[in-house]
């Protein structure tokens, strides 16, 4: 089947595209309805069906006689470790770490907050979780003690698992001062901590409430599969809320797996066996869909990598490990190619390693820059894919498919809508655009499987987010528009359209012109406030390594490029160089940040920033 007869099968019955989906998974209880519309915000999948993921993932891939197989490779530059997992060995693991919960009080429905860095116990303990019924909510290691204080107050966990500390380049971060902390400050007191002690850092414990992990796992009896409604959340994961409340996004059990374990053969092409490898956190959604849950689905290697693409030990460590593992198809973040493009630009390190098994490069997490995705194709010599998606949705909304031999997309767009997706362009009373004109990226209800359904006990809130502005529609909070060909281009949150003069203007489409220049490794433009335009442009830039262009030549050829192929219109007079931009953890440029910084305000660090001291450097640049 190719895309075409893909899209408009879908198109032709949901639901019987949907179920059909299903059949690949164990199914301890058959649904009664494919999707309910009477159920939560806007209806739900597999109504009545019952199953249990963690069984899906390990359990049924042992019975099956493939129990030798490597489920998991954990690659840590950072500890010069690799260890091999097989799904045998990691479905034991499993059920110990069940049993251990499980002693602890933990129970289905209960949850259970993971604190932990890349290492395979953060893994278990989600599907530890999942083995039981539970919950989980995983924080991004190192958050902040008041960030995770208000993850542990709102999703009221019966135990916290955390480790000792995180490994970073040159240093080690101690993480349970900052979880004694935070359960200091918040309101609600798990009942109990389950500690992996690494040998990095022993932790001090609180007698009567602290456990050793691994003593604890060696003590468990075994816990058999629980299974659980397929409308029954699996996990809660929190991304930041305008309010300052993180906003909690809850996964169901049933939808999700069935659109994942679609998503791994529809989109990426690979099938049982293969290495698959996604450079990202099980703190993020990434990690959660295409480290842990997708590929352990469908039965791959799933590779877990403790290192960053730069710096353990050089911008060659990607290709080190896509070598060695023989990845097939490789998953990161634009932002990761484009320190690995500004470190080693002429791609030595990459032809180093020679990863011969790698067919394909997806991206994810912001849009990427077309001379990004052009280089990082012609290094490589495999085709790359950037794609498109949020938490909210825990699968791609658009892609290139290997499966359905669509890919790569146009460079610069996030290719076409996955078979469960209908996305148009809206105008601001919601009315649908035509093809080729720029609005308010939206998706017609309801909503695939695998979607969040809600937010965690905040329903209205969910409503009230992504629903009431276009009634009948999911919005996305992205602008683009969809071309003639039906590829989906998103320019940006619609909080990153600008208006300068009356004119709207996309600081998408400024940053890929600032992106094309040869001595740009990467850039963010921000609106401004300006008392007679509204808002004004300002660009920054991160030079190349060794470009020996000047900063004052390239700001003058830069905003000449964008006079000259957006137009005067665009008003972006002001471009500055910076040593690096601000970022999350994930890679993701804070334009947020950089906007209130240019508009005179205190940015307020969010708790997911890389390195705080990178928004001193803007503000300098901005001489604030």
């Amino acid at each position: 089947m190719n895309y075409t007869q893909a899209y408009a099968a879908w198109m032709a019955d949901q639901e019987v595209a949907w179920a059909k989906a299903a059949e690949g998974l164990l199914w301890r209880r058959r649904w009664e309805r494919v999707f309910d519309p009477a159920m939560g915000t806007y209806g739900q999948w597999f109504a009545g069906g019952s199953l249990n993921v963690a069984e899906n993932a390990l359990d049924r891939h042992v019975a099956a006689g493939h129990g030798e197989r490597t489920a998991l490779i954990w690659d840590s530059p950072v500890t010069e470790s690799v260890r091999h997992v097989s799904y045998a060995e990691l479905r034991d693991r499993t059920a110990k770490v069940a049993g251990a919960l499980r002693a602890l009080g933990v129970a289905a429905g209960d949850r259970v907050v993971i604190y932990m860095p890349m290492v395979p116990e953060a893994a278990i303990a989600m599907l530890a979780c999942a083995r039981l019924g539970a919950i989980h909510s995983v924080v991004f290691g190192g958050f902040a003690a008041p960030e995770l204080a208000k993850r542990i107050e709102d999703a009221t966990p019966r135990v916290v698992v955390c480790a000792s500390c995180g490994i970073e380049p040159g240093r080690v971060v101690a993480y349970k001062p900052l979880l004694d902390a935070a359960i200091g400050i918040s309101a609600h007191k798990p009942d109990a901590c389950l500690v992996l002690q690494r040998p990095m850092l022993n932790a001090a414990m609180t007698p009567g409430r602290d456990h050793d992990f691994t003593e604890a796992e060696a003590a468990a009896t075994p816990a058999e599969p629980v299974p659980v409604a397929a409308t029954d959340p699996l996990y809660i994961l929190y991304t930041s809320g305008t309010t300052g409340k993180p906003k909690g996004i809850v996964r169901d059990t049933g939808g999700y797996a069935v659109a994942l374990l679609n998503s791994m053969r529809m989109i990426y092409g690979v099938a049982p066996e293969d290495v698959f490898w996604t450079a990202s956190d099980v703190g993020w959604v990434v990690g959660h869909s295409y480290i842990v849950y997708g590929p352990l689905l469908l039965g791959c290697t799933s590779v877990m990598y403790e290192g960053k693409p730069v710096g353990t030990p050089d911008a060659g460590a990607f290709w080190r490990v896509a070598a060695q593992h023989g990845v097939r198809v490789f998953f990161t973040a634009p932002t990761a190619i484009r320190a690995i493009k500004q470190q080693d630009p002429e791609g030595a390190l990459m032809r180093a390693h020679r990863p011969a098994k790698l067919e394909a490069l997806y991206l994810a997490g912001e849009r990427c820059d077309p001379p990004t995705a052009v280089w990082a194709a012609e290094k490589l010599g495999v085709p790359v894919v950037d794609h498109w998606w949020q938490t909210e949705t825990g699968w791609p909304i658009t892609a290139g498919f290997r499966g359905y031999g669509l890919f790569p997309p146009k460079p610069g767009s996030g290719g076409r809508a996955s078979p469960g997706y209908e996305v148009v362009a809206l105008d601001d009373a919601g009315k649908p655009l035509p093809r080729g004109e720029s609005g308010n990226l939206a998706i017609r209800l309801p909503m695939p499987p695998g979607c969040a359904p809600t937010l965690w006990h905040d329903a209205e809130g969910f409503r009230r987010a992504y629903l009431a502005d276009f009634p009948g529609w999911y919005r996305t909070g992205d602008a683009g528009m969809v071309d003639g060909d039906g590829d989906v281009w998103v320019m940006g949150r619609t909080d990153d359209i600008i208006n300068v003069a009356g004119h709207r203007l996309s600081t998408g489409a400024m940053e890929e012109v600032l992106a094309a220049h040869p001595a740009v490794a990467e850039c963010a433009v921000v609106g401004a406030r300006d008392e007679v335009k509204g808002q004004v442009p300002i660009g920054l830039v991160v030079l190349k390594a060794g470009s020996g262009a000047t900063p004052e030549e390239v700001a003058r050829e830069l905003v000449a490029m964008v006079r000259e192929r957006i137009g005067p219109v665009a008003a972006l007079r002001d471009v500055r160089v910076v040593p690096r931009l601000p970022k999350t953890r994930s890679g993701k440029i804070l334009r947020g940040s950089i906007r209130r910084i240019a508009d005179g305000e205190d940015p307020q660090a969010p708790p997911t920033i890389d390195d705080p001291a990178a928004l001193a450097e803007v503000a300098a640049a901005l001489g604030r």
